[in-house]
């Protein structure tokens, strides 16, 4: 399984920004002596700062986690599923196959070969 903190504890995230909001967004940065990096960085934790503060966010949040735990117990019961009742016993496993065909496979005679021709 991955980290989910991601690479020494950072996530790298690849964006796609039309030309001109690049432009403008490179000089921002550099007018405030930072690289990129670090307006991205501000950028989304003022994003997230402002969502935070919307009316409906609590609730938006509480159904969201609802979901994910209802998703994540579903998923949970499906795997424990796999290995309840309807799990094969060990040597029911390991036992060799009697079915008929199989048998007759195995029991075919060969063919006959040829003798060597004489010279």
């Amino acid at each position: 399984m991955t980290d989910p903190t991601g690479k020494n504890g950072v996530k790298t995230l690849g964006i796609k920004l039309p030309p001109g909001l690049h432009a403008q967004f490179a000089l921002v940065a550099q007018l405030d002596g930072i690289n990129l990096s670090v307006a991205v960085l501000r950028a989304v934790e003022f994003y997230v700062a402002h969502k935070r503060s919307e009316p409906d966010f609590n609730q938006r949040a509480a159904t969201a986690l609802a979901e994910i735990e209802e998703e994540a117990a579903a998923r949970k019961a499906a795997i424990e599923g796999l290995f309840g009742e309807a799990s094969p016993e060990p040597d029911a496993a390991a036992a060799p196959a009697t079915d008929d065909s199989a048998t007759a496979e195995t029991t075919k005679p060969s063919r006959t070969r040829r003798a060597p021709e004489k010279e």
